[in-house]
């Protein structure tokens, strides 16, 4: 990056900290309690610096976002560019923009088939939400607004709208709010090693899509709108479905009359090999969801895109689909995006993936089997996690309870420059689709450095 480092305050800023920002997702006692956040100062590549100047590689890619690295002056340019241009306008008033209409053709062809038609929203959150709407109104003009109950799976992870994060299966967050809202079901994740450790992959995945089929039995099909879930479980453990689970879910939908959704936010834009975690698996949704590695995270911009089975009969019976938000197709997210996605294509990241840095991930990941801590150790593209347990060739967590070991080595691995997450018990990545196998190889040489010098703190849980 040739661009000079800036000086910064770091008493001034932790001070403003904590005297006046709210981090997400945190317990602001503990912020209090450890002099404020850490903070991010640069980043460049697959990497970013702390206000101390330490380098970290940046495992999550951000948040699941950063596809193409930091420091992209591209990015930055044509956003430059757009502003001068058209910096703002809504979609509200008949209107449309050149960028908004340009991304939403790229995306269909990148999707194909049926999902033909794209509404933009900010955020992953407001994909989800659009695509809830949307649902139940299709139905309510189809004749049968009795269709209003959607499905989806324990752990699972929809976004942080009250909405997002009903529809999503995660108990903390459901707390928060007295969630989920009327009219949201959930069945059991497809997360073999802590729900089917001792059986086969097949009747694992067999009891799993059965509890689908069981469910909608139970409220009764005509009563359910849609079946809601990831390819690939993210901030839910990278939770990688067993064989054959895929086609078998879109078979019992297809047999109700259930329309199939998938939640592409982290798989999405070539993060499982394929442009979408639902052609890696061969199945062909009625709506998907994406945002994150559409921008790379260069803007806040998501997609929630539609089948033209479902916009015929909104187009033909719908009238105003009353919905919409101010930075709905936002010029400059929407420039930028279709850079982002012009990048990846012409980086041949996808093929990437699935070619080289995808099965490099997953062959050195394998160096960690034999690891006395590790129960298992999964990847499906350049998603992956290793399970952490107390005692090898069992699913048995330290102190006899699932989320006490992760934060651990998390924090071990955070210390020795590597960015992770851990999500109870696993230790999570999702590096930028960028990174190279010299990375990768630093990534879990870390996290097994991380795990030998968490022994000794793991042993007094």
């Amino acid at each position: 990056m040739n661009k000079p480092i800036r000086n910064y305050d770091k008493a001034d800023l932790q001070r403003k900290d904590l005297a006046h920002h709210l981090p997400a997702q945190a317990d602001y006692g503990h912020i209090r309690d450890i002099g404020g956040s850490k903070i991010i100062t640069r980043a460049d590549g697959c990497s970013f610096w702390d206000i101390d100047g330490k380098e970290y590689l940046d495992g999550m890619a951000g948040l699941w976002c950063v596809g193409v690295g930091y420091g992209r002056t591209e990015l930055a340019d044509v956003a430059h560019d757009q502003m001068l241009e058209l910096p703002y306008y809504n979609s509200f008033f008949k209107t449309a923009n050149v960028p908004t209409i340009e991304l939403a053709t790229k995306i269909a062809s990148l999707t194909g088939g049926k999902l033909q038609h794209v509404f933009f929203n900010s955020s992953g959150s407001e994909a989800v939400d659009t695509m809830f709407r949307m649902v139940r109104y299709y139905w309510k003009i189809m004749g049968k607004p009795e269709r209003n109950i959607f499905i989806a799976r324990t752990n699972g992870y929809h976004g942080s709208t009250t909405l997002g994060a009903s529809l999503g299966g995660m108990s903390a967050m459901h707390n928060i709010c007295d969630a989920p809202v009327a009219g949201i079901e959930h069945i059991m994740q497809p997360y073999k090693f802590n729900l089917g450790f001792d059986e086969s992959e097949e009747a694992f995945c067999n009891r799993a899509v059965q509890e689908l089929e069981d469910k909608i039995n139970a409220i009764g099909a005509e009563k359910v709108a849609a079946f809601v879930a990831e390819p690939i479980q993210g901030a839910g453990g990278v939770i990688i479905p067993p064989n054959g689970y895929w086609k078998k879910i879109e078979a019992v939908c297809k047999k109700h009359g259930i329309l199939l959704v998938c939640d592409e936010v982290i798989c999405g834009y070539g993060r499982t090999g394929e442009w979408f975690g639902h052609q890696s698996y061969g199945v062909t949704p009625d709506i998907i969801t994406t945002a994150k590695q559409l921008s790379s995270g260069y803007m806040p911009i998501s997609a929630t895109v539609v089948s033209s089975d479902i916009v015929e009969v909104l187009r033909e019976k719908g009238g105003d689909f009353v919905h919409g938000y101010t930075y709905s197709g936002h010029p400059v997210a929407a420039a930028v995006a279709l850079r982002n996605l012009e990048i990846i294509e012409h980086e041949n990241l996808v093929s990437k993936i699935k070619n080289e840095t995808g099965p490099y991930l997953a062959q050195a990941l394998k160096r960690l089997d034999g690891h006395d801590l590790v129960g298992e150790a999964r990847s499906y593209g350049l998603l992956g996690a290793v399970e952490i347990v107390s005692e090898k060739d069992t699913n048995k967590r330290f102190g006899g309870k699932e989320g006490k070991a992760g934060p651990i080595v998390r924090d071990t691995c955070i210390k020795n420059g590597l960015m992770v997450r851990g999500i109870r018990d696993s230790i999570v990545m999702c590096p930028p689709m960028i990174i190279e196998k010299s990375q990768i190889d630093f990534m879990v040489d870390t996290i097994e450095k991380s795990l030998n010098e968490a022994k000794d703190e793991l042993a007094k849980i």
